[in-house]
């Protein structure tokens, strides 16, 4: 039986608007077990992102906590947050986010650069996984010579590197065509199998439907559904 890799205790997220305050979750308890491949889904402006943000550390619930490999993190400090991120967390940005004075290449090598790794070791695993992800070619130009489905695709690449046991996507295929989306896709389900968490926000239905279950968000509430 797969453990709990992540969990939201009583979760609440309230955001200060100047037509009063917003609160996008209420007492959300989620369990997510290692090896699932979640699709949250749910109309622009619902919070998926926001949840997504959450689960990362990148921003902290109004009230209650997420446990992360059974640990509380309500309390950490900034440096155990980025610890954290580090050694269990892979994001895929719907920006991409990618530093724009390197190369593709240079990019996906920085997760391993960041734990230590050498750069020998860095360049021939990102080579590998640019390669998988059909965009080696392209590995030595900078994101501003790529097209925005080629720059997701290095961010994907720079968030797979990492080997963390759970990678959070925010719209991972929304600049791909309907191919490129089925095959990163494929590398998801190669994931899995390795017992890597897959939480993945999208408008892609048929995407959706092939999780292993999908978590509806809408008024602040989360409904889990069955993807088939």
């Amino acid at each position: 039986m797969n453990k709990i890799l992540i969990e939201t205790v009583n979760l609440k997220k309230t955001y200060q608007h100047f037509n009063g305050n917003i609160t996008l979750f209420s007492k959300l308890n989620l369990q997510i077990k290692e090896g699932d491949l979640v699709a949250l889904v749910g109309p622009s402006g619902s919070g998926k992102s926001s949840l997504l943000h959450l689960l990362a550390l990148l921003d902290e619930p109004t009230v209650g906590d997420i446990k992360i490999n059974d640990t509380f993190t309500k309390n950490f400090t900034d440096e155990k947050r980025d610890e954290t991120r580090r050694k269990n967390i892979s994001i895929i940005f719907q920006d991409n986010n990618l530093l724009n004075d390197f190369t593709a290449v240079e990019n996906v090598m920085m997760p391993l650069i960041i734990k230590g790794e050498n750069l020998a070791y860095a360049e021939k695993e990102a080579k590998k996984i640019l390669k998988a992800v059909k965009i080696l070619d392209r590995s030595q130009h900078f994101p501003n010579q790529l097209s925005g489905g080629e720059q997701q695709r290095v961010a994907i690449a720079r968030a797979l590197i990492a080997e963390t046991n759970l990678i959070l996507a925010d719209e991972p295929t929304g600049n791909l065509d309907f191919k490129t989306s089925k095959e990163i896709f494929s590398y998801f389900l190669k994931l899995k199998k390795l017992k890597k968490t897959i939480i993945f926000a999208t408008h892609n239905r048929e995407l959706a439907n092939r999780a292993d279950y999908k978590l509806f968000i809408s008024n602040g509430d989360i409904k889990r559904v069955n993807a088939r």
